[in-house]
């Protein structure tokens, strides 16, 4: 059966970009006759709010969309995304990394661009040597948990077989090529393991057979593969939609305040006039 799911991080109200990808993920639903699904994606319990949590619901809900219930809700079910990154720890793919995001934003030449997984920046380093690593833990200095990809390669026999169906905006077969996005953080001291682990598990243990969202987040699909045959998890099809533009040609984002559903909803503004600018028009 078809399913997919829209799966937000709830750190901030929905704008016009969440509310076309969850409109694009429930209307595919829709036509399959399939599932959709509605997930909290709050694994980081440092920056993620009860509030913006119910006000994912009240914004869906004055869309018109509908969802399965119970909703799944990734702090719910973090010992099956720790025992993940157990079992990536005990392949030998994972080192800890200690440099700090201003050291690796230095190391780039570039400011820091945010929180979205598409933003990390490449980076290929390695673990510290065993003394170094010893002190710093005995110093109680925060890491994170990177993922090899020399380490993931071998231990794969290559990437080159590891391959997904594209259904979105440049339909075909694709190949993984993780290394675009170098050693990515999988995981970390203080919250464990990360989002681009707990989506691989979510996706296994919810059936998702599709994963529509934004071509922003085209690139870490390659990582996503990786981790789903290092851990022997199923590959969905792919379906990668465009973004919603801001005024300025820029992706709307959060972090840039972009009106949000509930500041529209304020100004008088239809659920039926936002679904038709967004190119959904109500029956």
């Amino acid at each position: 059966m078809f399913a997919t799911r829209f799966a937000p991080s709830p750190t901030g109200r929905l704008h016009l970009g969440h509310a076309f990808s969850a409109l694009t993920a429930w209307s595919a639903a829709k036509a399959a006759d399939g599932r959709f699904v509605l997930r909290i994606e709050d694994t980081d319990f440092t920056r993620c709010r009860p509030e913006y949590e119910a006000g994912i619901h009240e914004d869906l809900a004055w869309l018109g969309l509908d969802w399965e219930t119970p909703v799944r809700r990734q702090s719910e079910h973090r010992p099956a995304y720790d025992a993940a990154l157990e079992t990536l720890r005990g392949q030998g793919v994972l080192y800890r990394c200690f440099r700090t995001r201003k050291e690796l934003m230095a190391l780039a030449g570039a400011a820091p661009h945010g929180d979205d997984p598409a933003d990390a920046q490449a980076f290929r380093g390695g673990p510290a040597s065993p003394d170094e690593e010893a002190e710093r833990l005995a110093r109680g200095e925060a890491f994170a948990w990177r993922l090899s990809l020399g380490a993931a390669e071998d231990r794969l026999g290559g990437f080159d077989r590891l391959t997904w169906t594209e259904e979105g905006l440049e339909p075909g077969l694709r190949r993984a090529a993780p290394q675009t996005l170098g050693d990515m953080v999988v995981g970390r001291k203080d919250i464990g393991a990360g989002y681009v682990v707990a989506s691989v598990v979510d996706d296994a243990a919810q059936g998702m057979s599709h994963i529509v969202r934004g071509v922003d987040l085209a690139p870490v699909t390659s990582v996503q593969r990786v981790l789903q045959a290092l851990l022997d998890l199923p590959t969905p099809i792919y379906r990668h939609h465009r973004l919603i533009l801001g005024p300025d040609g820029r992706r709307l984002a959060k972090r840039d305040q972009a009106a949000t559903l509930t500041d529209l909803r304020e100004r008088g503004v239809t659920a039926a006039q936002v679904k038709a600018q967004l190119g959904f028009p109500s029956p």
